[in-house]
């Protein structure tokens, strides 16, 4: 059974750094791609980051270049999601998904693996 644990979500003020994680079991963690997603209030769920299953592939949608990165690590079944110079707008709950194949994808019908999400609120 897939199960995917956030944390590391905080109240932070703009400009901020945060780390999230995510701590997965009940699957062969590299074998699959995961990614990082976030719903913010009043909002649709929105695709944040991806890595392929050996890490060398990373996804980053453009409005988050240059601020997010995610990363993994095999050995420890762990995902991480780096996030620099936050602002409010990135106030959400971020949640954690595991892709149904080695890469990941943009396409939220490609994940079969959900997480209980993570809050993150940014504000002064």
């Amino acid at each position: 059974q897939v199960q995917l644990v956030e944390s590391g979500g905080d109240l932070v003020q703009p400009g901020g750094s945060l780390r999230l994680v995510c701590r997965a079991s009940g699957f062969t963690f590299s074998s699959y791609g995961m990614s990082w997603a976030r719903r913010a209030p009043g909002k649709g769920l929105e695709w944040v980051s991806g890595i392929s299953n050996d890490g060398f592939e990373t996804y980053i949608p453009d409005a988050m270049e240059g601020r997010f990165s995610i990363s993994r690590n095999n050995a420890g079944n762990t995902v991480y999601l780096q996030m620099n110079n936050l602002k409010p707008e990135d106030t959400a709950l971020y949640y954690c998904a595991k892709s149904k194949h080695p890469r990941s994808y943009d396409d939220f019908n490609e994940y079969d693996g959900w997480g209980q999400g993570t809050q993150v609120t940014v504000s002064s």
